[in-house]
Formats: structure tokens, C-alpha cells, sequence
């Protein structure tokens, strides 16, 4: 585990440096250096510890409320299930509303996917009975 937390570490040291700015809007799903975390905060996988996320609603160039994404697949009020197209490949994953977090844009890789309007919709009213 200590390994882990070094390695992001210096990963984290990495990404901070960078003057990347990648574009994006509300509604893409990113591949993102998500990181390692602490605790149930939700952790990014493989060597950089990358984890698709959906962007829900950017601030600036700089900052935006993302969910981050899993392919398994679970019910109730912490969920909500969609489907996108990645490379012609139909996706199934889970939203994980209870980890929704404002990031960096530094974090952000390359745009995967984008979620259609209804989900995007559905997905929002669900994450706000969620908070109610």
C-alpha cells in the first residue's frame, strides 16, 4: 500500500508541473489520472492510476465536478447505470454519485466517450435526490 501512495506521489509531483490544457465540455467521459486515495474514495487503476470520469459541470479552463466511472455494475441510490460508445464498442458503466468531486483539469488524459442528453439528465436529478 505504502508503494502505492509513493508512486502516485511522484506521479501527482508530475502532473502538477505540466501546462497541459485539454478542452472539454459538460457531458464527455475523460480518461483521468484519478490517483491513489485514502479510505472509500475511489482509486484510479494501472501503472498511473487512470479512471474514466464523466464531467458534469466545468468551471473554468481549469476546475470541474466530475463522477468518476466503473464498469461494475451495481443498484441503488449510489448508481446510476449507462451506456456509451467507445471506438465503436458499446460500454456499460456505473456513475458512483457518492464519489462526485470537484478535479483539475491537469488530471484529465484524452476524451473517451460522451454520455448521451437523457443519461446526462437522469443521471444529474439522481445525484440531487441523492444530496436532498
Amino acid at each position: 500500500m505504502q508503494d502505492n501512495y509513493d508512486k502516485w506521489n511522484r506521479i501527482k509531483k508530475q502532473i502538477h508541473k505540466e501546462n497541459i490544457i485539454l478542452g472539454y465540455k459538460n457531458r464527455d467521459i475523460f480518461y483521468m489520472k484519478m490517483g491513489e486515495n485514502i479510505g472509500f474514495e475511489q482509486n484510479g487503476k494501472g501503472e498511473n492510476f487512470v479512471r474514466p470520469v464523466v464531467i458534469i459541470k466545468g468551471f473554468n479552463e481549469n476546475m470541474f465536478f466530475g463522477v468518476p466511472l466503473s464498469t461494475k455494475i451495481k443498484d441503488g441510490k449510489f448508481y446510476y447505470t449507462f451506456e456509451f460508445k467507445k471506438q465503436n464498442t458499446t460500454i456499460i458503466n456505473n456513475a458512483l454519485l457518492s464519489q462526485m468531486k470537484l478535479f483539475s483539469t491537469k488530471r484529465l488524459l484524452n476524451k473517451i466517450g460522451i454520455i448521451n442528453q437523457d443519461d446526462f439528465k437522469n443521471l444529474k436529478i439522481k445525484f440531487k435526490k441523492l444530496i436532498d
